[in-house]
C-alpha cells in the first residue's frame, strides 16, 4: 500500500490496530479491535465465514479515540463515535467520511447521496455522476457497525466542536448504529429538564425521580391556584386547596374550552377552504369571460368572412349566368353547330381485378388488348373485343407499375423499382429487365425506334435493338420530376415543374421551352392545332402548336389533372381530362368549352387511353372503366 493510500486508510479506520488470531481448538478466528477510548468490541468469525458482535460496557483500558466528524449542520448535533475499526470500503471518496445514505451511481461506484448530487464527476474514472439506486448492502453493513451512545460522548476539546471522544462519565454502552435511536430515546444518561420549573439545573434521566422528591417548585395542578412548594407541602396543600372541590367543574370547563377551540379551528379551516374555492371560482369566471370574448371576436371575423364569401359567390354566379347567356346566344346563332346526342359518352362496362390503384393504361390495337399497371405490382391484360375478361396477369416488378408503352410487338413497363421490363406481347412473357434509373420510372413513350423514359430531372433515350435497350443519350437540364412525355411527329414533349420542353427527336436537342403556371405538369396531349397540359393546381393550359402562344386556360377541375387523351375526327377534336376530383371532363377544342362531365369512379382518376373511338379510364378505386358514345 502506497504512503498516500495508507494515510487515507488510517484517517478513517484508525490504522490496523490488531491482527486476526486463529483459534486452533474451535476452527474459528477471533479478532479484537480497539476503537474509541474505554471500549472494546470483539468480532468472532466462524468457519463458515459469518460474523457476530459482542457488546460490552466500557472499561478504562485504552486511550485511543476514533470520532466521526459531521459533514454539515444537520449532522453537527449528532456526535458519532465508532466502537470498532472501520473498513476503508465503508468511507465515501468524496467527503472522506463514513457513507451516509449510500447510493450507486452510473459509473458503478458508491458515494453518499448528497456528495453524488453535489459533485459533477467521479474522482476515480472522471465519469459524470448520476444516482441510479440505493446501495442497500452497504447501508446494512454500516447499520451493523458498533458505536457509542451519544450521551456517552463529548467534544474532543476547545476549538474542535465537530470532533468527539468518549466521555467516561456518560453512558457506558456500545450499540449498533441501526439501533441507535431506540437506545438513545430511553437512555438513563439522556439530559432532561425538571417538569416543575425550567430554572432547575439540568438533570440526567436516571436522577429525575430523586429530584422530583426534593424539588421546591412543585405547583398546584389547578392553574388558578398560586401554590408552589415541595412534595410534603404539596400533599398537605391538596387537602385544603379551595380549587380541589371545583376539580370536576374546572375539568369540564377546560374540556368544553378545548372542544370549542377545536371547533373554532375546524371552522377556520372551512373558511380558508371556502376562500380558496371562491378564489378559484373567480379565476374560472375570468377565464370563461376571456374565452367568450375570444369566441365572440372569432364569430365576428367569421361572419365578416362569410359575408365577403357570399358577395364573391354572387359575383361568380352573375359571371356564370352571363357566360351561359353568351353560350346560349351562340347556340341560337348556329356558331357551335347542332346538338348531336350521339356525342354523349356513357360508361359501358368496368374491368375489376387489381388489388390496388391503377396508375397507367396502354392499348394494343392489333389484338384489341388493354394493359393496366397497378400498385399491386402487376400488369393485367384485358380482352376488349370478345370476352372482355382478364387474359393474364404479368408479374415481375418489385414496385408500383407507373408507366406502360408499346413499340411493335413489345410492351415496355416502368416501375417505382427503377427498372424497365420488356414483355413479348405474342406470348405475354418477360424477355428482359433493364436497371434504367436511380429513381422511379414515371413515364414512357416510344418513337422512331427509340424508347424515352422519364424520372427525377432526367430523360433517358434508348435505342430498341430486338429485346435489348441500348442507352443512347440522357437529356438533362430538367428542373423536377418528369411525369409526362408525348411523342408527336418528329418532336418529343416533356413536362416538369411549370415547364414544357420541346425536343427534336432526330437531333435530341431542346428547341423550345413553354413556361406555364399551376405547379408541376402531370399530363400532356398534342392535337393537330394545340399543345395541352394538365397541372398540379387543377388547370389545363392550351398553346397554339405553330406560334407556341398560350391561347386559353381551361378551368373546371378541383383536383390535379393526372391524365389527358385525344380523339380526333375530320369534323372535330375532343380532349379528355382525368382528375384527382374523381371526374373525367370532355372538352371541345373547337370552342374550348367542357361539353360533358363523367362521374362513375369512386376514387381519383389517374390514367386514360383511347382506341377505336372508345375511352378507357383507370382510377384509385382499382377499376378500369370503358366509355363509348
Amino acid at each position: 500500500m502506497s504512503s498516500g493510500k495508507s494515510a487515507w486508510y488510517n484517517r478513517f479506520s484508525g490504522g490496523p490496530t490488531s491482527l486476526p488470531t486463529p483459534d486452533i481448538a474451535t476452527g474459528t478466528r477471533m479478532e479484537t479491535t480497539f476503537g474509541p477510548a474505554f471500549s472494546a468490541v470483539t468480532t468472532i468469525t466462524k468457519a463458515d465465514g459469518t460474523s457476530t458482535y459482542k457488546q460490552h460496557r466500557r472499561t478504562p483500558s485504552s486511550s485511543s479515540t476514533l470520532a466521526y466528524s459531521p459533514r454539515d449542520e444537520e449532522d453537527s448535533m449528532e456526535p458519532l463515535v465508532f466502537a470498532e475499526q472501520l473498513s476503508v470500503k465503508l468511507c465515501c471518496q468524496l467527503c472522506c467520511t463514513v457513507f451516509k445514505d449510500p447510493v450507486i451511481t452510473t459509473c458503478g461506484h458508491t458515494f453518499c447521496r448528497r456528495c453524488a448530487l453535489k459533485s459533477e464527476k467521479c474522482p476515480v474514472d472522471n465519469a459524470k455522476l448520476t444516482v441510479v439506486v440505493n446501495n442497500i448492502a452497504v447501508a446494512e453493513q454500516i447499520g451493523e457497525l458498533s458505536i457509542h451512545c451519544k450521551h456517552g460522548c463529548r467534544a474532543a476539546g476547545v476549538g474542535k466542536p465537530t470532533v468527539f471522544e468518549v466521555d467516561p462519565r456518560g453512558c457506558p454502552f456500545t450499540i449498533k448504529l441501526s439501533a441507535r435511536k431506540d437506545h438513545e430515546s430511553s437512555c438513563d444518561y439522556r439530559p432532561v429538564r425538571c417538569p416543575n420549573n425550567p430554572s432547575c439545573p439540568p438533570l440526567l434521566k436516571m436522577n429525575l425521580e430523586a429530584h422530583l422528591k426534593e424539588c421546591e417548585h412543585i405547583k398546584c395542578p389547578h392553574s388558578k391556584c398560586t401554590f408552589i412548594g415541595n412534595q410534603d407541602t404539596y400533599e398537605t396543600h391538596l387537602e385544603t386547596c379551595r380549587f380541589e372541590g371545583l376539580k370536576e367543574f374546572l375539568q369540564q370547563t377546560d374540556d368544553r374550552f378545548h372542544e370549542m377551540h377545536v371547533a373554532l379551528a375546524q371552522k377556520d379551516q372551512e373558511i380558508a377552504f371556502l376562500r380558496s374555492m371562491l378564489g378559484k371560482l373567480s379565476e374560472k369566471i375570468d377565464q370563461l369571460e376571456k374565452s367568450l370574448e375570444l369566441k365572440f371576436d372569432v364569430l365576428d371575423e367569421n361572419q365578416s368572412k362569410l359575408s365577403e364569401d357570399l358577395m364573391e359567390f354572387r359575383r361568380d354566379a352573375s359571371m356564370l349566368n352571363d357566360e351561359l347567356s353568351h353560350i346560349n346566344a351562340r347556340l341560337n346563332m348556329g356558331i357551335l353547330g347542332s346538338y348531336d346526342p350521339q356525342q354523349i359518352f356513357k360508361c359501358k362496362g368496368t374491368f375489376v381485378g387489381h388489388q390496388g390503384p391503377v396508375w397507367c393504361l396502354c392499348v394494343y390495337s392489333m389484338g384489341d388488348l388493354l394493359f393496366s399497371g397497378s400498385s399491386d405490382k402487376t400488369i393485367k391484360v384485358w380482352d376488349t373485343c370478345t370476352t372482355y375478361k382478364c387474359q393474364k396477369t404479368l408479374e415481375g416488378h418489385d414496385g408500383i407499375v407507373l408507366a406502360l408503352c408499346i413499340q411493335g410487338c413489345k410492351l415496355y413497363s416502368g416501375s417505382a423499382d427503377c427498372t424497365i421490363i420488356v414483355w413479348d406481347i405474342q406470348n405475354l412473357q418477360k424477355v428482359n429487365t433493364i436497371r434504367a434509373h436511380d429513381n422511379p420510372v414515371c413515364t414512357l413513350v416510344s418513337s422512331h425506334n427509340m424508347l424515352f423514359s422519364g424520372s427525377l430531372k432526367a430523360i433517358k433515350v434508348w435505342d430498341i435493338v430486338g429485346t435489348e435497350l441500348k442507352l443512347k443519350k440522357e437529356l438533362t437540364g430538367l428542373n423536377h420530376w418528369v411525369r409526362a412525355l408525348v411523342a408527336a411527329q418528329s418532336y418529343l414533349y416533356s413536362g416538369s415543374y411549370q415547364t414544357i420542353k420541346i425536343w427534336d427527336i432526330r437531333t435530341l436537342d431542346c428547341i423550345h421551352v413553354l413556361q406555364t403556371s399551376g405547379g408541376s405538369v402531370y399530363s400532356i396531349a398534342v392535337t393537330n392545332h394545340h399543345i395541352v397540359c394538365g397541372t398540379y393546381e387543377n388547370l389545363i393550359h392550351v398553346w397554339d402548336i405553330e406560334s407556341k402562344e398560350q391561347v386559353r386556360t381551361l378551368t373546371g377541375h378541383v383536383g390535379t389533372v393526372y391524365a389527358l387523351a385525344v380523339i380526333s375526327t375530320p369534323d372535330q377534336t375532343k380532349v379528355f381530362s382525368a382528375s384527382y376530383d374523381r371526374s373525367l371532363r370532355v372538352w371541345s377544342m373547337d370552342n374550348m368549352i367542357c361539353t360533358q362531365t363523367l362521374l362513375r369512379h369512386q376514387g381519383s382518376v389517374t390514367a386514360l387511353a383511347v382506341s377505336r373511338g372508345r375511352l378507357f379510364s383507370g382510377a384509385v378505386d382499382s377499376t378500369v372503366k370503358v366509355w363509348t358514345c
